[in-house]
This record gives structure tokens, C-alpha cells and sequence, in this order.
């Protein structure tokens, strides 16, 4: 199990050292977000709880006095599906995401130096982030950087990390106005979907998988693509969710690719519910489309993750599983997310100094 509370919040100290020429103030804090991952079935409550209060109360009409009885029953579900299905999994995505911010920190200190921390904190899991905004205001930053990192539909989930955050800043405030808050300066990182960057990453990485051997052996045009992304309803309390997002950066990768490799889907990760419509095409629609165009081996790649998670290691392989018995004959590849890859982290890292420097040039004395 990962010790979350020795690791989550607090950032690793860099070699460079600027205390002789800052005040506790003088420091932008970075908090990376994500939805985390329970290292105990025992937490399965309460985050199914939070999950419920957060995203599904935004498409479903939940009273709040029913989210812990939603919590214990997504819970028994979540049981089920991991440790007796897929045979006591737990995720790596906490880990990685812990992997994530060491580098994403380290790019920065190697910049900034010590006036720069990179936080962490999950949206239904510890360490919260209503816990991490406690400490980086205890810590006395006042500049923060609000990084929703882990999907590409920060448009959906990210606000979730606007809505934490504005709930410590609510506890914290003598009064309803911008005066009061514990920080002068907040910057959000908003979706990666359309970072020239990011989309050219991903090509450069399919790229190389595609001229691995057990892909090369097949013509071009009988490879089946397959880029998933998170799906959502197509609309939640009147607002469109991050599938536009998520479309917008297949769309990106797509046109790089589609002229040598022909047979390449979307196919959306969804939570069908009863009465709620989600993005279609999913992962077997998508799959079972391509080759029936003549796809003879199916390469399944994370676009809307950043981050290795149960989704994308699950609900691939059962989506895999249950190809395989209607057509053992195709070949089929799963490939990871970026995690912790060192030209994404430098990318990443890259996005957040742009809103950096901007707080930094704000308040002329952090800059030197």
C-alpha cells in the first residue's frame, strides 16, 4: 500500500536554494489534481460518496441526505469488479501520479528553484484536495496554480478542483469578497486537448509502437487504431460535458496518423447508466467496426489519460476479453498511458511554468 499522507502534499526540496531572497509569501504552489484510486477496499465508501456528490449529483438528481447509501452500494459494486473479478486488483494510478509530480517539480525547481512547490491531491480520495489547499495555505503561499492533470476533460472533471479548492477558500474567508481570500493569485491549467505538444507526443509514441514487431507484420491499412478517451452524458445540468475535449484531441491525432494508418476509431470509456445517454462509439463498438473494415490486429491506446488508471487497464482488457471470444482470430495490443514519461513530464511542466511566470511577473519582487 502507498503512504499517501508522508507523500501527498508536501513537495521535495530542490538543490538550488533561494531562501536568502524570498518571504514565506514569495512562492507559487502548484496543485496537481486527479480523481486518485483507493489502496484499500476498505475506502471504497467513501470515495463512491464523493464520487457521487461531485460527478454523479451533476447528471442524476441525488438529495444529499442518499450519497453514503450511493457510497456503500457503488462500493459492493466496486468489490465485486475488483477484488473478486479481476482478482484483488488494486490501481498504480496513485503511484504514478506520485512519480508525476516528483517530475513535474523537479523541471520546475530547476527553474524556479525553491519558489516553486508541486502539491498533490485527489478529488475522492486521501490526500484530498480540500486537505492539500489546507496545507499550502498553512504553508503560506500565496500564489496557486490549480493543474487538473489526470484527464483530458478538465472541461467536466476538472471543475471539481475549482469546486474544492473554492470551498477551503470559503472556510477560510472572514467575508464573501476577493480581499479575504488566503491567496492573491490563482492561475488554472486548462485542457490539454488541443496542445500541439501533447497531440504530437502521442503520435510520436503510436508511431513507434506501429513499427514494433508484432504490429509491423500487418499492411497498414489492416491495422485497427483505437484512441480512447474518458466518455461522459452528453449533457449534465444543462452543461456539455468534456466529451467535446476529448473529440478535439482525437480529432488532432487522428489527422497526423489517419493518412498512412486508415482504420482509426475513437472509442469512449463510459459508466452507462439507465436513462443517460454517453458517447458512442464505446470500446468494443469501436473495435468491432474496424474490423469489419478489415482491421486483422487491434492497437488500443490511452489519449485522454495522462495517467494509468482502472479504466484504462480494466475496461480495456474485459473490452479485449470479450472481443477475443467473437473473433479469436484478430491480434490485439493495449498499450499504457504516458505516466511518467520524461518528454511529457517536461511538457507538463512547460504548461505550468507559462502561468508561473505570469503570477511571478505580477508581483515584480518574486521575480530574480
Amino acid at each position: 500500500m502507498i503512504n499517501h499522507q508522508s507523500q501527498a502534499t508536501k513537495g521535495v526540496a530542490s538543490p538550488r536554494d533561494d531562501s536568502a531572497d524570498m518571504t514565506r509569501g514569495n512562492r507559487v504552489a502548484v496543485l496537481l489534481t486527479g480523481y486518485g484510486e483507493v489502496q484499500s477496499y476498505r475506502e471504497l465508501s467513501v470515495y463512491n460518496r464523493a464520487a457521487s456528490k461531485y460527478i454523479a449529483a451533476q447528471f442524476l438528481p441525488i438529495p444529499d441526505w442518499l450519497y453514503p447509501l450511493a457510497g456503500k452500494i457503488l462500493a459492493l459494486q466496486d468489490l465485486y469488479n475488483f477484488g473478486v473479478k479481476h482478482h484483488q486488483f488494486v490501481s498504480p494510478e496513485n503511484e504514478i501520479f506520485e512519480q508525476q509530480r516528483l517530475g513535474i517539480e523537479n523541471q520546475l525547481q530547476n527553474r524556479w528553484g525553491n519558489r516553486v512547490e508541486v502539491f498533490k491531491g485527489f478529488y475522492f480520495c486521501k490526500p484530498f484536495v480540500q486537505e492539500a489547499v489546507a496545507e499550502i495555505i498553512q504553508q503560506g503561499f500565496e500564489s496557486l496554480l490549480i493543474y487538473p492533470l489526470l484527464v483530458v476533460d478538465s472541461a467536466f472533471t476538472g471543475a471539481i478542483a475549482i469546486e474544492q479548492v473554492n470551498e477551503v477558500i470559503s472556510a477560510n474567508a472572514q467575508a464573501d469578497c476577493s480581499q479575504n481570500s488566503p491567496f492573491k493569485s490563482i492561475r488554472y491549467i486548462r485542457s490539454f486537448a488541443t496542445e500541439p505538444d501533447y497531440i504530437d507526443l502521442m503520435v510520436h509514441q503510436l508511431e513507434e509502437t506501429l513499427t514494433q514487431q508484432d504490429i509491423s507484420c500487418f499492411f497498414e491499412s489492416r491495422v485497427g487504431i483505437v484512441l480512447t478517451v474518458h466518455g461522459g452524458p452528453e449533457k449534465a445540468q444543462g452543461l456539455l460535458t468534456g466529451t467535446i475535449d476529448g473529440q478535439a484531441l482525437y480529432d488532432g491525432v487522428r489527422s497526423q496518423l489517419q493518412p498512412r494508418y486508415p482504420l482509426i476509431s475513437i472509442g469512449w470509456i463510459n459508466h452507462d447508466m439507465p436513462f443517460i445517454k454517453w458517447s458512442q462509439p464505446d470500446l468494443k463498438q469501436a473495435a468491432t467496426s474496424l474490423i469489419k473494415a478489415g482491421a486483422q490486429t487491434i492497437l488500443f491506446k490511452p489519449l485522454g489519460w495522462v495517467t494509468e488508471n482502472y479504466e484504462t487497464i480494466l475496461d480495456v482488457e474485459d473490452a479485449i476479453k470479450s472481443l477475443r471470444r467473437q473473433h479469436p482470430e484478430i491480434n490485439y495490443v493495449r498499450k499504457e498511458c504516458v505516466n511518467d514519461d520524461p518528454d511529457f513530464l517536461a511538457i507538463a511542466a512547460g504548461w505550468a511554468s507559462l502561468q508561473i511566470e505570469s503570477m511571478l511577473i505580477t508581483q515584480p519582487n518574486l521575480v530574480g
